[in-house]
């Protein structure tokens, strides 16, 4: 661009051009982006913490806690809790028993009463590091599962692990393998076994066998083996939850009573003591 005289004019900047034609089509650029910045906001702040009630069968029966949102409109704390699993070690159920370490239980909130949620039995499962300790060579490794109903409509899914050891005549020799047909006659009675331990008891006595030390199940199907091939390290290794009875909040208490053994025990009277009806009094009072 030049001047009257021939002499040349400055341009004008370019950015403060285009600066000028944007603004002009686009109102939003002088505004800033939408919204604005969110406050950081501390995620911890709306959350509420929640007691967990193991079963009675246990010893420690507040066992830990949970968190989760605060009521807010449609969405009611209490109801995202219901069917939340838990994952605790027996050891810790059972007062530290560091011998029942490798023990997983699995427990499902069923009710939430107040700030404590009521648990039930989900499932059981052994740690990886227990099941490779027992794996060896030299020796078969023997598993069989079936599904079995309790009493009161459990239905759940029973699988057993169990390895061969030598006879008491075997020959001097590392291995002792078991042939296929006794493998098939091993299996058929360990299914037995577990299906006459689970199906004449209700889940709350079930889970004492299965939580007992040193196993019952384990030790009957040992037992039951024997003839066959002897066995050892035989566990229960893991219960599968697959079908409750429709929710009964009576028998949810059920499992979180205990016994009247251990409820308490009978207070017997001082001799000294006397009825009332035994006692003389004038004018009706005593």
């Amino acid at each position: 661009v030049f001047g009257a005289q021939g002499s040349r004019l400055p341009r004008p900047p370019r950015a403060a051009a285009a600066a000028a034609m944007a603004i002009g089509k686009n109102k939003r650029i002088s505004k800033g982006k939408k919204g604005g910045k969110r406050k950081a906001q501390d995620a911890f702040a709306r959350k509420e913490w929640f007691r967990l009630k193991a079963p009675a069968v246990f010893a420690v029966r507040t066992c830990g806690r949970t968190l989760i949102n605060r009521t807010a409109g449609n969405k009611i704390a209490s109801e995202g809790l219901k069917g939340r699993v838990f994952e605790l070690s027996l050891a810790d159920l059972n007062g530290g028993d560091e011998g029942q370490a490798y023990r997983k239980i699995r427990l499902v909130c069923e009710d939430v009463q107040g700030e404590d949620v009521i648990t039930n039995f989900h499932g059981l499962d052994m740690t990886r590091d227990k099941l490779c300790s027992l794996i060896r060579k030299w020796q078969t490794l023997i598993e069989a599962f079936v599904d079995v109903r309790t009493t009161d409509g459990y239905l759940l899914r029973i699988f057993c692990i169990g390895f061969t050891r030598k006879q008491l005549n075997q020959k001097p020799s590392k291995a002792c393998y078991a042939q296929s047909s006794q493998i098939r006659a091993i299996r058929k009675r360990m299914v037995d076994t577990m299906v006459d331990e689970a199906s004449k008891v209700d889940l709350k006595e079930l889970v004492q066998k299965l939580i007992s030390m040193p196993e019952t199940i384990g030790q009957t199907i040992e037992r039951a083996c024997k003839p066959v091939f002897p066995l050892q390290n035989v566990f229960i290794r893991k219960v599968k939850m697959l079908k409750k009875p429709r929710f009964d909040v009576s028998k949810l208490m059920e499992m979180h009573t205990e016994s009247a053994e251990e409820a308490g025990a009978t207070i017997d009277r001082p001799k000294n003591e006397s009825n009332v009806e035994n006692m003389k009094g004038s004018g009706g009072r005593l």
